[in-house]
């Protein structure tokens, strides 16, 4: 009978050690958990994030699963409850609005793109699932920033990167962007991280009524905006997707 490799047990038993315990664990937290020395734990770590599977936090040197296991392939996110239920009514949002729909989360210090739905037309697009956007500058970004405290803390943290000239960069700007969000339950991007680009975004809540996610519509400015803001169906429509997607979820009417 073969033998199994050790070390691709001991780096499948670290993923499930950072998928179970504490959100960020040390280096000397893991290699006392899966009791090993730090010079082999460091090592099965440094390979597992130079391939994506973990990340490193530059501040406190802390590591945590990486975005590269969500590329593994749509067989996980296909039994991800967020992304089915989020499938027939991203789509129906697609094709009424005529544009790009994703479903983005907080990941780390930025918001993971769990699932895109394509805009319906022929042009050629590229499939952005896995992809990391800005929390601080984008639609999905903010609404996550609003309801969510530790996608508060980490945006603020990173709030001064400018994308473009309208990117807001000012702490005390900041909040009042997501005063606003909080007040009207959406928000937008016009051209706040690329130039030429909109989107508009709303909270996707779960049965405590916790915010677990963001969906929003992305285009170019002229489709998306008129007189400078973003079309009142636009945003209607995304608002009605995301309580769809909350009921599904069990949160009830918002």
């Amino acid at each position: 009978m073969a033998r199994n490799i050790q070390s691709l047990e001991r780096a499948a038993a670290m993923l499930r050690l950072l998928a179970g315990g504490e959100r960020r664990l040390g280096l000397s937290e893991v290699a006392s958990a899966m009791g090993l020395a730090k010079g082999t734990a460091h090592g099965i770590l440094r390979t597992l994030q130079a391939e994506g599977f973990v990340e490193q936090d530059p501040a406190s040197g802390r590591y945590q699963l990486g975005a590269e296991l969500l590329r593994l392939g749509n067989s996980y996110l296909d039994v991800h409850e967020l992304r089915a239920r989020a499938l027939v009514w991203t789509d129906d949002l697609a094709r009424s609005s005529g544009e790009s729909v994703y479903v983005g989360v907080l990941h780390q210090q930025g918001v993971l793109i769990m699932h895109h739905v394509f805009r319906p037309d022929d042009s050629r697009q590229v499939l952005e699932v896995g992809a990391m956007q800005p929390l601080h500058s984008t639609a999905l970004g903010k609404v996550l920033s609003a309801y969510d405290p530790v996608a508060h803390t980490e945006a603020v943290d990173n709030v001064q990167e400018a994308f473009t000239a309208r990117t807001v960069t000012l702490a005390e700007d900041f909040e009042e962007l997501l005063d606003l969000t909080r007040a009207r339950g959406w928000a937008s991007d016009i051209e706040e991280t690329w130039d030429g680009v909109a989107s508009v975004a709303a909270p996707i809540h779960d049965r405590r009524r916790m915010p677990v996610g963001a969906v929003g519509v992305t285009g170019a400015v002229e489709r998306v905006c008129k007189d400078g803001e973003v079309r009142a169906e636009l945003v209607a429509a995304v608002r009605d997707c995301a309580r769809a997607v909350s009921r599904d979820l069990g949160a009830g009417r918002f």
